[in-house]
């Protein structure tokens, strides 16, 4: 018997209109990732939860992000963090409930923060009903027609359908114990086994889909960051791959289960749903695609709102390299009418803060900390260039406290399913997910009154927001500071194109209306022409009189209005 929800609360139409005062406000709009299970603890069980997320909305209104972007927190057995739905229409009590979600969707919009929720329709949980019941009733059952159920290959089907590969390492293929105790047929699941992929092809997998979305709009929602926006559609036929260690294909080329261009029939019947409703409600894509121009092709002006540009994400701090993926973004996005999204880390990669302190070519699963003073020093840089382009930008929490990846986490604490594995990713993600600190002190350094999921290490203390907020010079000042110059100054985000001006090697230089931005990725001071006051600069202050030195590893913003 399927479970029986609890109607969704009315949707709150006087609230959500006072964050809709402002016409496209996603095409330049900061946008702040909250990854619930680290954010805020508010029941003292250690582990975050919708109630302690509800009570630190203050902080990200005075942060100056414009919307709240919350990884899932439905119904889930929790194989992995919650990519592993069970009901989509239900909130996993780990977290709270409902009335949780709707009470935190009214105050953000009466803070005026918008909130977008994570979708997951690529695959369920193996606990979700459909799958259940897949399972108890046998072969032949219909319910298995919504997943990819195969026989296998051999002489006793003891051999997977075909050579495909988990994104977690081993085949994506997982055989099922039927019923009467009989080996039988395989299951496709491109993550862990406990997350079989659905079958796009069947009616009733989007049937059920636009009713999910319906649920959530209705609940008050300003959009939804669609994951695995690339996988809902496999090839015919689901035909072999004919390569080993697939991983290292991924993102370089068209593969038979991701960015098929079936999927794009899909988001255009989802687009017509979201304009029925009011307030600019927004789709975000994660989509990993092999070129910029391909991820254009989710962000036509039918279909999805934003892409994450993770080709820009994975980019090194390097001048030259950076120009290049800015141009090929800007050029990519400009014929579609999308704006181009810029992001430095999410809760998959290690924080960029310990990315930037090692040698370049280390990819973005990196396990050694490295020099923890320069990594910082580039990350602020590189927040300054980002929040400088046009389009829309993205904050990993934490972010803004300079923190980095926890590289040293004991083994027997970890919780990342890529881990457990073997093969695949390197299954370090626990690093950048290790809960956030807001005081000093405490048995969590304010995560909450019960301690935390993950072992939070002890210099985070003079990490903490209490501990920066204030403290001249600090990364959170200077993302606050940051974030009010971003909207005080119309000419940063908007548009869709910067005009480069000459700079050595090394630099980034480029003006958008009255101002400049130069970025120094050397390891040396270089001294530029003064473009006129300055705004902001990540490091060390500069002067600007005719001329202007600015720092290595350093980001100088410059106006010429008064």
């Amino acid at each position: 018997m399927s479970q029986q929800h609890p109607a969704a609360p009315a949707p709150h139409t006087t609230a959500a209109a006072a964050v809709a005062d402002r016409r496209d406000w996603w095409r330049d709009a900061v946008i702040y990732q909250v990854y619930p299970r680290s954010f805020a603890d508010g029941d003292g069980d250690g582990m975050g939860d919708l109630a302690g997320i509800r009570a630190r909305l203050p902080y990200l209104r005075d942060l100056g992000v414009d919307a709240v972007w919350l990884s899932p927190f439905y119904a889930s057995p929790q194989a992995d963090a919650g990519y592993d739905v069970a009901d989509y229409r239900a909130v996993d009590p780990m977290f709270g409930n409902l009335l949780d979600a709707d009470a935190l969707i009214r105050d953000a919009h009466e803070l005026g923060l918008r909130i977008i929720v994570d979708l997951v329709p690529n695959h369920s949980s193996d606990q979700h009903e459909w799958f259940k019941r897949a399972l108890a009733e046998g072969p032949g059952s219909p319910l298995r027609d919504r997943y990819h159920f195969r026989p296998g290959k051999g002489k006793n089907g003891e051999l997977p359908p075909n050579d495909w590969e988990s994104i977690f390492g081993g085949p994506a293929w997982t055989r099922v114990t039927e019923p009467d105790g009989r080996l039988g047929d395989w299951y496709l699941h491109l993550f862990a086994p406990e997350q079989p992929d659905f079958n796009w092809e069947h009616p009733a997998v989007g049937d059920e889909f636009r009713s999910i979305l319906r649920f959530w709009l209705d609940m008050g929602v300003d959009g939804f960051r669609i994951d695995v926006a690339h996988g809902l559609v496999k090839a015919a036929g689901l035909p072999d791959l004919g390569a080993h260690d697939q991983l290292k294909l991924l993102g370089n080329d068209v593969m038979p289960f991701f960015d098929q261009d079936g999927v794009h029939a899909i988001y255009r019947q989802w687009r017509t749903i979201l304009d029925e409703y009011s307030g600019e409600r927004i789709f975000v894509a994660e989509a990993w695609t092999p070129t910029v121009e391909r991820t254009a092709n989710y962000v036509r002006p039918d279909e999805l709102h934003q892409a994450f540009n993770f080709q820009y994400l994975s980019t090194e701090w390097d001048a030259k390299e950076l120009r290049t993926v800015i141009d090929r973004t800007l050029e990519a996005m400009r014929p579609v009418g999308a704006p181009a999204t810029w992001v430095l880390s999410n809760h998959d990669v290690t924080r960029h803060a310990t990315r930037f302190a090692n040698p370049p070519g280390l990819g973005t699963q990196i396990r050694t900390a490295g020099d923890r003073e320069l990594g910082l020093r580039r990350a602020r840089a590189a927040t300054l260039l980002m929040l400088a382009l046009p389009g829309s930008a993205y904050v990993y929490q934490g972010e803004e406290l300079g923190l980095p990846d926890v590289v040293d986490l004991p083994d027997e604490v970890r919780q990342d399913p890529a881990y457990f594995r073997g093969a695949g990713q390197d299954g370090f993600r626990d690093g950048c997910r290790v809960p956030i600190p807001w005081t000093r002190t405490g048995p969590s350094y304010g995560f909450g009154d019960g301690g935390s999921w993950l072992p939070q290490p002890a210099e985070w203390a003079e990490l903490s927001v209490q501990a920066q907020t204030g403290a001249a010079g600090s990364t959170l000042e200077l993302y606050r500071a940051a974030l009010a110059t971003r909207r005080e100054h119309p000419a940063l985000g908007a548009g869709d194109a910067v005009e480069w001006l000459p700079a050595p090697d090394g630099l980034l230089a480029f003006r958008r209306g009255t101002f400049v931005c130069v970025a120094n990725t050397t390891g040396e001071a270089v001294t530029v022409p003064a473009y006129g006051r300055v705004l902001l600069v990540s490091g060390e202050p500069v002067a600007a009189d005719g001329e202007a030195t600015v720092p290595a590893d350093t980001t100088v913003w410059f106006t010429t209005r008064h």
